[in-house]
């Protein structure tokens, strides 16, 4: 169920749904090859993938917010202040919740989202201690080991405006992804670790607003992305509202 489109004398209706879902993107440069768009695309796409059976009620997508200083610099890219897109956010959830939908799906497509998303969770459930935040990105929805599968040679594909993520944009919108012969390749940076990190830098190696081997980018892989990351997103959406029903949580 889409709220938007859910009528005054109907409001019964988006009460009733079993969880609300604020999907996030951002309106941001993902190299010349990609649309500014790109994550307000996925998180659209993303959200319309979500099982009607599950009773979710989809709010329209965040398309706005913080970017790095990485992409920042980038012409094309409107970034918002981190406390702004917080607060903002804050309120969102704050509204979604006083329309008694005490369960919400933060639906992510941005990496500069994620701490983002983590405060407002964390600062809600402190006001509303019966209310259940999952914090979903939808990258993270397909195994990394699975680059081989999907058809990825000599590289993971992930990054920022990489071929993972732009074949999953070309299946939702294959009009608005063009790659051309001549546009860079950056190949992947050795890690300082193999243990979890996380590294921030305004210049990043292997990057001119965005990296990876896109000339691998398609139309197939993205399919193949989209349909394993839509059915393990969906299956943690049931746990989640199985485990919640178990505690005795409306």
């Amino acid at each position: 169920m889409k709220a938007s489109d859910v009528h005054g004398r109907d409001l019964k209706t988006l009460e009733q749904a079993t969880f609300a879902v604020v999907p996030l993107g951002s309106f941001e440069y993902h190299g010349p090859h990609s649309p500014l768009g790109t994550d307000i695309i996925l998180a659209d796409g993303f959200a319309d993938l979500i099982d009607d059976d599950l009773g979710g009620a989809v709010l329209p997508t965040v398309p706005y917010t913080a970017c790095p200083g990485k992409t920042s610099k980038y012409q094309g890219t409107i970034p918002i202040r981190p406390s702004i897109i917080t607060e903002y956010l804050i309120d969102i959830t704050m509204g979604i919740i006083n329309q008694g939908i005490k369960r919400i799906v933060l639906l992510n497509a941005h990496d500069a989202n994620m701490g983002v998303s983590r405060t407002v969770a964390e600062y809600v459930t402190g006001k509303h201690t019966d209310a259940s935040f999952l914090l979903i990105n939808w990258w993270q929805m397909v195994a990394i080991d699975a680059a081989e599968e999907i058809g990825f040679v000599g590289t993971k594909g992930r990054g920022h405006g990489g071929p993972y993520e732009m074949s999953a944009v070309k299946a939702f919108r294959p009009d608005l992804v063009h790659v051309q012969e001549g546009d860079t390749e950056f190949k992947e940076v050795t890690p300082l670790s193999s243990m979890p990190y996380v590294l921030v830098e305004g210049t990043p190696r292997a990057w001119d607003g965005y990296t990876g081997l896109i000339q691998q980018t398609s139309y197939e892989k993205g399919k193949l992305i989209v349909e394993k990351a839509a059915v393990n997103m969906n299956e943690l959406i049931k746990n989640w509202i199985a485990d919640k029903e178990t505690e005795g949580i409306d």
